[in-house]
């Protein structure tokens, strides 16, 4: 089921939220939102709901087993051995098939291809379970008894499968208490609209110009490239950061406080800042959980570089069983290493440059990702539209059918442009520093986000079915 569809919107989660504050104690929430959890995720494939049931039970299981040996020898024992099964879930769920198609490549045999389907989210909530009987091990946070709870919180269908990826530390006590309250709910509102409206009214929109303006323009050229690629890099951080602004914002109506998952990206100054900024939640997990473990920077040069390459080849991997997404970790790699050795310090001296530079290098990547699916994960397609935005090919500078669709989609632009910065929500900041500014856009904050509701809704209505670039992960 998806947040931007009629379905969750006027049906599933009216009854869910109805439900759950007519229930009274916080046993009972918990319980009613594993279950409508379930069901929101059963709803597109039941089979799969069975598989991440089994993966909890194994991360609760074995959670208990970690902190009964706590000392012991077998302690570390269980953790290794919870962490093998729940990597064994994912690698066969995402990755055979990748390993069976290279395997025949390279040796020439007819392997046959595994029929599996990829469960949606399976990276996420895997993450999540692995995290935590982690944690568990270090002693950062208990076992907890409750199955339910420890349930709830992997398959709680906010961030079930698009994340952030939510820790289980950052959470703990929520399971057992929280708040709730008007402002929050209506905070909670807010953040959701808001999240949606990036997705249907600004993600959606810019996909469909890839694919439009892609497959039907004829009359291509270097401005097509860039054009193509602009709107490219906008999508997928409209429609990644749309995802996670509604989960954060359905967390916050159910009482939960999500960590940040971005945070302005595109304004960063270096390739260092920018993955401060992107999927947040992400890169803290390899930090904690890859990049530190390794040794982290409290190691020789030699291997601090080797632990780098490992971290952002594993980031790439986790996002696709593809070569375009090593290649594009491997790439990232190679930016921060340059960065950390030799041209940060370059950066900091000229914003204008770092700013510059950081755009250039995210939109060259990003069509190594192909999230959109233009070029089908087709590494040649993804190379030639790279050399093509340098005019590799004989292309010509400009065409009268690029300036059409520019001129047809200016306005989309211009709104995607100012909403990938902190423009708007710094002015709105600034209104409310005084009192009368505070009244109006108390009053009209709400009508704002009433209206745009009722838009999302008209175009929900007669639009068509579009998933978030991160299911496939």
């Amino acid at each position: 089921m998806l947040f931007s569809s009629i379905p969750f919107l006027y049906y599933f989660l009216p009854i869910v939220l109805i439900v759950y504050f007519l229930l009274p104690k916080i046993f009972l929430k918990n319980t009613w939102l594993l279950l409508a959890s379930l069901f929101f995720y059963a709803w597109g494939e039941p089979k799969y709901a069975i598989l991440m049931v089994t993966a909890i039970t194994i991360g609760y299981v074995f959670g208990l087993l970690i902190e009964k040996f706590r000392g012991k020898p077998l302690s570390k024992v269980f953790m290794i051995s919870a962490v093998a099964l729940e990597l064994a879930l994912l690698i066969y769920f995402k990755y055979a098939n990748f390993f069976v198609a290279n395997f025949a490549a390279l040796t020439g045999m007819n392997v046959p291809t595994l029929d599996i389907i990829l469960p949606i989210g399976i990276s996420f909530y895997l993450f999540q379970i692995l995290s935590y009987d982690v944690d568990v091990y270090r002693g950062d946070v208990p076992a907890q008894k409750n199955y339910i709870y420890l349930a709830s919180y992997v398959a709680l269908f906010p961030q079930l499968i698009a994340g952030p990826i939510v820790r289980y530390k950052d959470i703990e006590e929520q399971l057992i208490s929280r708040n709730h309250s008007f402002e929050k709910i209506a905070l909670g509102i807010r953040r959701f609209v808001i999240g949606l409206g990036k997705k249907i009214l600004i993600a959606d929109q810019m996909s469909k110009f890839c694919f439009t303006f892609y497959q039907d323009c004829d009359d291509k050229s270097v401005l097509f490239f860039w054009v193509y690629a602009i709107a490219n890099m906008l999508c997928i951080y409209f429609d990644f950061s749309g995802y996670s602004d509604m989960a954060i914002g359905l967390g916050k109506i159910l009482g939960f406080e999500f960590l940040e998952n971005f945070n302005y990206p595109y304004i960063s100054k270096s390739v260092t800042e920018f993955w401060r900024r992107w999927h947040m939640s992400l890169g803290s997990w390899f930090r904690d959980y890859v990049y530190i473990p390794l040794g982290g920077n409290r190691v020789s040069k030699a291997r601090n570089i080797f632990n780098i390459f490992v971290v952002w080849f594993l980031t790439g991997f986790w996002h696709g069983a593809a070569w375009n997404y090593i290649i594009w970790g491997v790439m990232f790699a190679l930016l921060l290493l340059v960065e950390k050795l030799w041209t940060l310090k370059f950066l900091k001296k000229s914003k204008v440059i770092g700013h510059v530079y950081v755009l250039f290098v995210v939109l060259i990547s990003f069509i190594f990702f192909d999230a959109t699916g233009i070029f089908e994960n087709d590494m040649k397609e993804s190379v030639v539209a790279i050399g093509s935005l340098f005019g590799l090919g004989g292309l010509p500078l400009v065409s009268a059918e690029t300036f059409h669709y520019i001129a047809s989609y200016a306005v989309l632009f211009i709104f995607a442009i100012v909403g990938a910065t902190p423009v708007v929500k710094n002015t709105v900041l600034k209104i409310k520093s005084t009192n009368a500014g505070e009244k109006v856009i108390n009053v009209l904050e709400p009508l704002f986000i009433l209206g745009v509701f009722v838009i999302i809704t008209a175009s929900l209505v007669d639009g068509a079915f579009s998933p978030f670039l991160y299911f496939q992960f």
